[in-house]
């Protein structure tokens, strides 16, 4: 019954409603399984049909679940039970490179990685790059605040997001923020709806910052006897005042697992690695990651290799890329947190995780970008563990808000995390549900995410 009505609204084809169709858009990249299972799965190609989805959804009182590429890991896009996916993959186009005024603008269900392709043929950069970047969409990107290794010196997405197009919950079309450098028109609803997860406002256009391509990358690759040693040589950069581009982790687990899985040479004595890398002009480069270097000397590092070359650059990243297929050999389940605390405080992080794992006798990976404080900690374990799993990351939370961290640098909230949630946020939830009744008073945006109502 729903799928007809929508494809009267729509057209039959932008509309469909098989099982077959509708367990596929059950799940997203949360490892636990899907939730529900939606009753409809949608595609809309315009700004028009989006509104006259929520405009529909919203007289008859139907939960919407908007969906990028369905690349989260806390089930931001999954649906919970029945209502109607709203996916944009349909909706994918480089709109306009607007070269003057160093932007572009894009449809939601454009993938980072093909955006930033065709910028960088003209010689500017979009530097957002969450792991995820080759299939992940702007749109999600945006719904998340995504990050990535680079954000360590070029901040996370809602640092280039300068306007977007949005449908509220009503099926009202609108433009937050500006295309000008300067605006302080009224509320700033463009950051509020950036990292909101799909439930303030669906994103239909967005306007993002560009900047020039940097002129050359030099890469290093730092091993350390001591996790301690590579977590204070993080430290120690910053106050050396040498800002990296990207500045990523590897514990002992890590750098075994990869080590087992793709056979590149890794030191397996060592319980730390840092893959650091700094970009700019051709002059400057090379002073930068000596001085990097020297950082990590320093600090106890043992071997230090410097890419001379761009293969030998990517060689040398191969050691974080194969980290998550790596570890999942490791154990038949796993579970990924994000928390992210100041840099000086990554040693406390660290030492205080393998505690934790170690009381509940539990294997812990960490990995992640050290260099903005956001560690991947990875708790693998057996079906018979998950109660002990699920204390264990209870603790890490409460670990890291106490070390004046946040429970998400860039995986979100969804629904696996929000119980957790007034841990950080504490008697501002309440604020912030009031935000989602006034914009969305009928809940039909992706309910019950972030928190309940």
């Amino acid at each position: 019954m729903l799928g007809k009505k929508l494809r009267e609204v729509l057209g039959p084809e932008k509309v469909k409603d098989s099982q077959s169709w509708r367990l596929s858009y059950a799940y997203d990249g949360t490892p636990t399984g899907y939730r529900g299972v939606p009753d409809v799965v949608v595609f809309p190609e315009t700004t028009e049909d989006v509104a006259k989805i929520l405009a529909f959804a919203s007289e008859e009182g139907i939960p919407v679940y908007p969906r990028g590429a369905g690349s989260g890991l806390t089930g931001g896009a999954a649906p919970l039970e029945g209502g109607i996916v709203v996916s944009t993959e349909k909706m994918n186009s480089i709109v306009e490179i607007d070269e003057d005024n160093l932007g572009v603008l894009v449809e939601p269900g454009v993938v980072t990685y093909d955006l930033q392709v065709e910028v960088e043929k003209r010689g500017l950069f979009y530097p957002p790059d969450p792991s995820s970047y080759k299939y992940s969409t702007i749109g999600g990107n945006i719904a998340e605040n995504a990050g990535g290794p680079r954000c360590v010196k070029y901040g996370v997405t809602k640092d280039y997001v300068m306007q977007l197009e949005v449908v509220f919950a009503d099926g009202t079309v609108a433009k937050v923020g500006s295309k000008a450098v300067k605006s302080v028109a009224g509320y700033n609803l463009k950051d509020l709806i950036v990292g909101s997860e799909g439930t303030l406002a669906f994103i239909t256009k967005a306007y993002l910052k560009l900047i020039p391509k940097p002129e050359a990358v030099r890469t290093a690759l730092a091993v350390f006897p001591k996790v301690e040693q590579a977590a204070q040589a993080v430290a120690d950069m910053f106050k050396a005042k040498v800002i990296p581009t990207a500045c990523e982790f590897l514990d002992k687990n890590s750098i075994v697992a990869v080590e087992r899985y793709a056979k590149i040479g890794l030191p397996t004595y060592a319980e730390g690695l840092l893959i650091i890398e700094v970009d700019g002009y051709e002059a400057v480069v090379d002073e930068l990651i000596s001085r990097a270097v020297e950082v990590c000397k320093a600090a106890g590092a043992e071997e230090i290799k410097t890419a001379a070359t761009k293969q030998e650059r990517e060689a040398l990243w191969m050691a974080r890329r194969a980290v998550s297929p790596a570890i999942v050999q490791l154990k038949p389940k796993k579970i990924n947190e994000d928390v992210v605390v100041p840099r000086s405080r990554i040693p406390e992080l660290i030492k205080n995780v393998y505690r934790i794992a170690d009381k509940y006798n539990l294997m812990v990976v960490n990995f992640g970008h050290a260099g903005d404080g956001n560690i991947h900690v990875n708790f693998m374990y057996e079906p018979h563990e998950a109660d002990r799993v699920e204390q264990a990351v209870r603790e890490v939370f409460e670990l890291t808000v106490a070390l004046e961290g946040s429970i998400s640098g860039e995986h979100g909230i969804g629904w696996m995390k929000k119980e957790f949630l007034p841990l950080e946020v504490g008697p501002a939830l309440e604020k912030m549900k009031a935000v989602k009744r006034a914009l969305d008073p009928k809940n039909i945006l992706n309910p019950g995410k972030v928190f309940d109502l």
